[in-house]
């Protein structure tokens, strides 16, 4: 199954639909039922002791899953995160950040994946989330 959207497409549509996120995020790729999504680290996502916090650390994998999400099914601004859990394996570098969101199960009503986090200069992965989408009807 191919994509409908390509990278181009989904950086339009997050602009119109998110535009509080636009500055933060930047699409490198799009596949079919993956996606990689990279995250600009700034003082606003640091916590104290010099790492990327956690909540950015959830932004990123949610975002990732929904353009990996998208990228499928085309442009539904209403397809929500209805679970998402979380593992935090490594403290990430005051560095930018990578996710690789994989969509493991796509149906009519919900979309099952992965994400896993990179912290820029890192080999292994500093984070693994694991997520269900809500597709809205037709």
């Amino acid at each position: 199954m191919q994509p409908k959207m390509s990278i181009s497409e989904v950086t339009v549509f997050l602009r119109q639909v998110f535009p509080q996120i636009d500055d933060s995020f930047e699409v490198l790729e799009i596949g079919p039922m993956r996606a990689k999504v990279k995250m600009l680290i700034d003082h606003q996502h640091i916590r104290p002791g010099g790492t990327v916090s956690g909540p950015s650390m959830f932004a990123l994998a949610d975002v990732a899953y929904y353009i990996a999400t998208l990228a499928m099914i085309g442009p539904e601004a209403l397809t929500v995160t209805t679970s998402c859990a979380i593992d935090f394996m490594r403290k990430p570098a005051h560095a930018d950040m990578w996710a690789e969101a994989r969509v493991l199960k796509l149906g009519k009503v919900l979309s099952v994946g992965d994400v896993t986090l990179y912290s820029e200069g890192q080999e292994a992965p500093v984070a693994h989330a694991n997520l269900t989408y809500s597709i809205p009807p037709k």
